[in-house]
């Protein structure tokens, strides 16, 4: 009798399976809204939304049942806060405070907006004046500190206000979430500048440097730090260090004026520095930054950086797979028509939808399924302009019967 039971057991247990747990173990529209709302917000619907959800996606208007979850405050409180965190530092760590960059990604999201701003526009959002918060300050991030330990609503309480104004830059000098004071602090600290590309094209291309490695780029624009024959041997230079050297440093020369300062002597306060037009670095005796000079005598006869003008060398070779708009010139002076080159690229757009996917899914794309959706979400994306909110609820409402 025992025997007969476990055969029973396993030949249920290999039905569903060929069924694809389709039919008896397929989710309803009341489980369908629970996993669509605690994706999209972390936590739980109460009743009232959870049945409306249900009714609408029992209805076959999944979208709207998104839309609904993503009303409340939680969307924008803790997953567009953890969706956008990891850009802010070099750890790409969650846990991170709220801070400018991470703030001003979730208000363009919030407000609808063409989110290729991100890496060009003139704004930054702040909490709303109302709150009684610390003003927003340049040097520091109490601010964001207090939106974020008062658990604010992000929804109701964040504001735009204009970046040039907030950190004391030019318009045009602004770019994003490039130049905010997060973003300066974690990629312009030090270094010589290359960090902001790198971890942008980490964090908003969705590639990395090793990925791009191109031996067949010109080389006329890699800069005299790197020596062309590292180890006393020229063939390291010519196997490895071109490969990602000869893209970088001409498109990292567009945060030639850029600079992080600290403000006080225990290295807690800071703030973006440019170097405005008219005026000169004392040791450089132009508007370049001293970092782009350094270690020089590695190779003197190497690429001296005099001006911000950048130049994309990725747009020929194997580096055109990341999908540069032909609408633009692939270069250009400063950071913000740099932002612009790389917001505009297909690779982009992909990559929003990937960490909008692995967000509400909780899980990386796998199957063929999911880079199909991948692919067609993006082009809805890029469609629709460029409205991440929308991308949420198409992802959201994919994996709803996971």
């Amino acid at each position: 009798m025992q025997s007969d039971v476990k055969l029973l057991a396993a030949r249920l247990l290999v039905t569903v399976a060929a069924l694809g747990f389709s039919g008896m173990l397929a989710a309803g529209p009341l489980e369908q809204a629970k996993r669509l709302h605690d994706r999209l917000t972390g936590v739980p619907a109460d009743a009232a939304t959870l049945e409306q959800m249900a009714d609408l996606i029992g209805q076959g208007n999944a979208g709207a049942a998104a839309e609904l979850a993503m009303a409340h405050p939680d969307f924008y409180r803790t997953t567009l806060k953890l969706f956008a965190t990891p850009a802010t530092n070099r750890d790409l760590d969650i846990f991170e405070p709220l801070n400018d960059y991470s703030a001003t990604i979730i208000g363009l999201v919030r407000d609808n907006a063409d989110f290729r701003q991100i890496l060009q526009t003139d704004v930054l959002y702040v909490g709303a004046d109302s709150l009684g918060l610390p003003p927003y300050t340049a040097d520091n991030n109490a601010h964001y500190l207090a939106l974020d330990q008062q658990g604010i609503d992000l929804q109701q309480h964040l504001e735009p206000r204009s970046q040039s104004s907030l950190l004391g830059i030019p318009s045009e000098a602004s770019a994003g979430v490039m130049t905010s004071r997060a973003g300066a602090k974690a990629f312009f600290y030090l270094g010589t500048n290359r960090a902001m590309l790198r971890f942008t094209l980490m964090s908003q291309l969705c590639t990395d440097l090793e990925p791009l490695k191109d031996t067949s780029t010109p080389a006329d624009r890699i800069r005299q730090d790197v020596s062309r024959s590292p180890g006393g041997d020229s063939r390291i230079f010519h196997n490895r260090c071109i490969g990602c050297h000869a893209g970088m440093d001409p498109l990292a020369q567009a945060f030639a004026y850029y600079d992080y300062q600290f403000t006080d002597e225990n290295g807690d306060n800071g703030r973006l520095f440019y170097q405005q037009s008219g005026s000169s670095n004392s040791q450089t005796g132009s508007r370049v930054q001293p970092k782009y000079h350094i270690n020089a005598g590695n190779f003197p006869f190497g690429y001296k950086t005099e001006d911000d003008h950048w130049q994309n060398y990725w747009r020929e070779g194997r580096n055109q797979a990341l999908g540069w708009d032909s609408s633009l010139p692939g270069e250009g002076y400063g950071a913000k028509s740099l932002g612009q080159e790389l917001a505009h690229s297909v690779a982009f757009a992909q990559c929003q939808v990937k960490k909008a996917f692995e967000t509400t899914c909780l899980r990386p794309p796998e199957t063929l399924a999911d880079v199909n959706l991948i692919q067609q979400t993006s082009e809805r994306f890029s469609q629709s302009g460029y409205n991440l909110k929308q991308v949420f609820a198409d992802t959201a409402t994919y994996c709803m019967g996971d």
